[in-house]
């Protein structure tokens, strides 16, 4: 399944809309409340952000992590980030997640809502690029849409990969992937592929915690896709 016109489509609209993006945390108050569960998660150490955004959550993580990588495919929503984030701690980079490579470990790598911008055929390719950036003992910390906020949004129906429809103030539209993960069905996913993972839901979204399958599981192939 060729989903490479869809995720450029993606990437575009995240270009074309960064300077409307932040408007859903004034709208909605709940998504305002949810910056702050990162105060209750195993948040610690040489922190990864992957599609950091505008930067919502990075001040968060700098404030508990000894620093934060944050990266993201969007020149314009990095932009934002760096000027909505002061610490010295943190270091942003432009990159596209689906070919960049950690050259490095880190001890949390955090995601959120992003994890429903990956193509489900994508997943296993993901999760083993997030396991490669984990050092020994290492977690992964991640919040995203859950079922109940496809209410919120056009869904696109019929798609060979799952899909919504986005509108911008000047009118454009554009797809982009949007998956909702339920907490049971991503547990059990995860859990086959190795990972140790606890996922609940908060107010219509997941919070998970995982743990990557231990070295010698991977090196004998549990979770191997390739690309």
């Amino acid at each position: 399944m060729d989903d490479t016109a869809l995720l450029a489509e993606q990437r575009v609209y995240y270009r074309a809309g960064a300077a409307e993006y932040d408007r859903q945390y004034a709208t909605y108050e709940a998504l305002r409340e949810l910056l702050t569960v990162v105060d209750e998660l195993p948040i610690a150490g040489d922190v990864l952000e992957l599609a950091c955004g505008t930067g919502r959550w990075t001040p968060g993580l700098a404030a508990r992590a000894r620093s934060v990588t944050a990266i993201d495919a969007s020149a314009e929503v990095l932009a934002l980030a760096r000027a909505r984030t002061t610490s010295s701690s943190v270091e942003f980079l432009q990159a596209d997640l689906f070919t960049w490579r950690p050259p490095r470990r880190y001890d949390t790598v955090f995601f959120a809502f992003w994890l429903s911008h990956v193509p489900p055929a994508r997943l296993p390719a993901f999760w083993n690029i997030v396991a490669a950036a984990l050092a020994p003992g290492g977690r992964t910390v991640f919040v995203d849409d859950g079922p109940a906020t496809a209410a919120y949004e056009d869904v696109l129906p019929d798609q060979p990969t799952p899909a919504a429809l986005r509108r911008l103030d000047d009118g454009s539209q554009y797809r982009i992937v949007k998956v909702f993960h339920d907490a049971r069905t991503l547990t059990d996913d995860l859990t086959a592929l190795g990972w140790s993972v606890q996922v609940r839901t908060l107010d219509g979204s997941i919070v998970g915690v995982a743990e990557p399958p231990r070295v010698d599981d991977r090196a004998a192939g549990r979770g191997d896709t390739g690309e």
